[in-house]
């Protein structure tokens, strides 16, 4: 394939894919003191999903590339390659974007794993547009994927409130003309004076887990929640208003904005900064808390499949996480496309077993049912 100017990424496809097991505020408040109310008012989050025992980083960003594949009507066959924003793989290597691509059943294609964490999906959407638009590829799978419950402190009121697992993609393809929409600006940021902000001190070369024992619950989630939310706030308004200068448009020419789903506080804040009304905003925290990676190509598809989200509506997605790192992004609606139709919906799965959850409790999404878990390990 040749550069040329002509050359444009647009969404082709959206999917997504949760875990069955739903915890709910209650369910937590019977394990730290907490409450509905508290979490609610503080965080907006009612009920997140947790992943089975048998449920890894790869099955599910392997389900929801399936379906952004069919919402494109296209095949694993047609990929040039996959890029997975993950900050819970699998394995330490290799890489869960391997993992992902064996089991699509296409050896040979190139993929590789991006961690930014939170902003992971907006630094994977950067590098894909980048190789399309160069000539280098013309159609790429791009996944946002976590299991952030395996490091989580289920006994640390402040952060266990917090975190789900979830995964969801979108299919990038070449537009072929700048006329046709697409994927447009994209920034990039980070400073890594404020690693400690959100971090997981243990299981890395630092401190490894077998040969250097950490020190109890090490490998979970660490958080300073004030100075964590200002810094948010901040950044996010800058990439959103740098975004919107570059591409030349005003705030009351956005149709959506898709925002990382951290904390409604913060998105309340972002709204009222930037003076774009948040029934505006893609909001589903609140049913599946802050899955990181995953959050921006969940509540993207929510809103593909639901309609809300039309080709050609003007999105804006934008993200802030560990690192720390923050982007923004201008979008237009997906390219409308025939989806294959197998008779199945794999945004929801129905886990058979959920004997080794790591959570208090754990309900059957698709039934209501509800199930003992083994609790906090």
């Amino acid at each position: 394939m040749t550069p040329t100017m002509l050359n444009r990424s647009i969404i082709l496809g959206t999917g997504s894919f949760a875990p069955a097991n739903v915890v709910t505020n209650e369910d937590i408040s019977r394990k730290v003191e907490t409450s509905d109310l508290w979490i609610r008012e503080r965080t907006g989050i009612r009920e997140r999903r947790i992943a089975s025992s048998g449920e890894s980083t790869s099955d599910l960003a392997l389900e929801a590339g399936r379906n952004a594949l069919r919402n494109a009507a296209l095949s694993p066959a047609d990929l040039d390659g996959i890029i997975v924003a993950t900050a819970t793989p699998d394995l330490t290597f290799p890489s869960t974007a391997c993992l992902v691509q064996a089991r699509l059943g296409i050896p040979g294609t190139f993929a590789f794993d991006v961690n930014a964490v939170c902003s992971g999906f907006m630094y994977a959407l950067k590098i894909a547009d980048s190789m399309i638009r160069s000539g280098q590829c013309e159609t790429l799978l791009v996944i946002g994927a976590e299991v952030m419950s395996r490091f989580v402190d289920w006994s640390d009121r402040s952060t266990c409130i917090l975190f789900g697992d979830g995964a969801g993609a979108v299919v990038l393809g070449k537009s072929g003309s700048p006329q046709t929409g697409g994927v447009g600006t994209v920034t990039l940021h980070a400073d890594g004076r404020y690693w400690d902000l959100i971090h997981v001190p243990g299981g890395g070369s630092r401190s490894p887990v077998e040969t250097e024992k950490p020190p109890g619950n090490a490998c979970t989630i660490r958080m300073k929640g004030s100075e964590t939310f200002r810094m948010a706030v901040r950044s996010l308004e800058e990439s959103v208003r740098e975004v919107l200068k570059e591409e030349g448009i005003g705030v009351n020419e956005l149709d959506w904005v898709v925002p990382h789903q951290a904390n409604i506080r913060i998105l309340e804040a972002l709204s009222e900064r930037l003076g774009i009304p948040l029934g505006r905003f893609v909001v589903n925290i609140d049913r599946y808390g802050n899955t990181s990676a995953a959050s921006i190509p969940m509540a993207l598809d929510e809103a593909v499949q639901d309609k809300r989200i039309q080709p050609g509506h003007r999105i804006l997605l934008t993200a802030f996480g560990s690192g720390v790192t923050w982007g923004a992004g201008w979008s237009t609606g997906p390219k409308k496309r025939e989806a294959i139709d197998d008779g199945k919906d794999r945004r929801e799965a129905k886990c058979l077993d959920f004997s080794g959850a790591r959570i208090p409790v754990s309900r059957d999404a698709s039934t209501g049912g509800r199930s003992p878990g083994t609790g906090p390990s």
